[in-house]
Formats: structure tokens, C-alpha cells, sequence
């Protein structure tokens, strides 16, 4: 997957079959996301998980958990395909 950083955030756009496989995945990068103390902003259209990762008490800029959490959805990603 492909992020890009603007706006002092890592962006990316993830593309699935249907509601149900995004729903899913979005389950799961819930639970990755707790389980590294770091959590994202995404929104979710039908097949369509948008996520946007900075670290806020680092004062909204990317830190390298938003690259280490970026690389465990990416994981996840690849799961599904």
C-alpha cells in the first residue's frame, strides 16, 4: 500500500470487495491499533476505508508510530487479497 504524507499525517485509501471485507478489516486493525497504544482517524464508505495516522501528543505530526502502525494495516491488507 501506497501512503502518503500531508498535512502532518500519513493517508491512505484501501479498497475491498464489499461492506462485509472492509468492515472486517477495519475489526482488525481496531484490534492492532490497541494493542500498539495508537489509534486512527478513517471513515468508511461501502468498500472504501479511508485511514489518516499522526501522533496527537506529539503535536499532530507523523512520529514513527504512525509508521509502525502504518506497516501492521499494511499487513493486514495483504491478508485479504
Amino acid at each position: 500500500m501506497t501512503w502518503t504524507e500531508t498535512n502532518n499525517a500519513l493517508h491512505a485509501e484501501f479498497t475491498f470487495g464489499d461492506f462485509t471485507e472492509a468492515f472486517a478489516f477495519m475489526t482488525r486493525v481496531a484490534f492492532a491499533a490497541e494493542a500498539a497504544g495508537h489509534h486512527p482517524e478513517w471513515t468508511n464508505v461501502y468498500n472504501r476505508v479511508r485511514i489518516s495516522l499522526s501522533t496527537h501528543d506529539a503535536g499532530n505530526t507523523v512520529t514513527d508510530k504512525d509508521h509502525a502502525l502504518a506497516a501492521a494495516i499494511d499487513k493486514l491488507y495483504a491478508g485479504h487479497e
